[in-house]
């Protein structure tokens, strides 16, 4: 497959072929750094571990040169840090058994850029390569720049594709903001419950954030942990971890609704949440 940065790898952890890898393909989550996968779409990954019927495939589109690092991390050339986290990604890879990984090594600034083409286009390539059913990305309340740059490529992408090559959904998932201000009506909740020893393991494979100075992965723990207990008051916990989504299917079955009138629908429904129920009451 021809992508766009010389860098640009393509992983198949169990060495199959690309032209059978990749159709195989029924749940593809498209991150901009090397984690942010695992940490916003372990569902996905989960759904698919050892199942012959589905599986998993993970992009991370930037490169990892602007990693923060302190500690053992702290001496790391820039060049280091990309190889570092670039092995970070093949090793969870082969560890969560995706079917395939693409690391397509873009600096940030190229996909913060407005309409970034050559990343819309290798995720073009990508999508009409797999055929998901259903894609995970970054939510577009996100609050960094990057996560919105990635999320409007694969926006931009599938809406530049046919019907039929569109996923069943389209999921923006939570990283750097989560979704518990959503109103309860909008959130997708995705189970992340089971084999919680897996999603340990896999979040803990990146040890150059984790033990670089930021403990990503109790903190997502923790967020789903929060989610799962505090969605419901009145009734006992269904799940023990729940990621939510912002469902953004809508986006690309209907090329013309605007991604910023959008968001804003669902800040709206929540303002009008919390005025009703102070409203109660005054």
């Amino acid at each position: 497959m021809k992508l766009s940065q010389p860098s640009a790898e393509v992983f198949v952890p169990d060495a199959a072929p690309l032209a059978s890898a990749l159709p195989r393909t029924t749940h593809l989550a498209v991150g901009a750094h090397q984690d942010d996968l695992e940490f916003m779409a372990m569902h996905g990954i989960l759904e698919c571990y050892q199942r012959g019927d589905q599986w998993f495939t993970g992009v991370t589109v930037t490169d990892g040169r602007g990693s923060s690092r302190i500690h053992e991390y702290a001496g790391y050339t820039d060049d280091q840090m990309q190889a570092v986290r670039h092995q970070e990604q093949r090793k969870a890879a082969f560890l969560g058994e995706y079917a395939a990984m693409f690391q397509l090594a873009f600096p940030s600034s190229a996909v913060k850029a407005v309409r970034p083409q050559p990343v819309i286009d290798d995720l073009k390539r990508i999508l009409e390569a797999t055929r998901p059913r259903i894609v995970y990305t970054h939510n577009l309340a996100d609050k960094h720049d990057t996560h919105i740059g990635v999320v409007m490529a694969v926006i931009e992408a599938l809406r530049e594709l046919p019907a039929e090559g569109h996923p069943q959904k389209l999921y923006g998932c939570e990283v750097w903001r989560n979704l518990d201000w959503m109103v309860d009506d909008d959130k997708v909740l995705l189970d992340a419950s089971p084999r919680e020893n897996l999603s340990n393991a896999l979040m803990g494979v990146f040890d150059s954030q984790i033990s670089g100075g930021k403990r990503y992965d109790l903190a997502t723990v923790g967020r789903k942990r929060a989610n799962a207990t505090y969605l419901a008051s009145h009734h006992s916990d269904q799940a023990k971890l729940l990621e939510y989504a912002m469902d953004l299917t809508p986006l690309i079955r209907d090329p013309g609704l605007d991604p910023v009138a959008f968001v804003e629908g669902h800040l709206q429904r929540f303002v009008q949440d919390v005025r009703d129920r102070l409203r109660k009451r005054v």
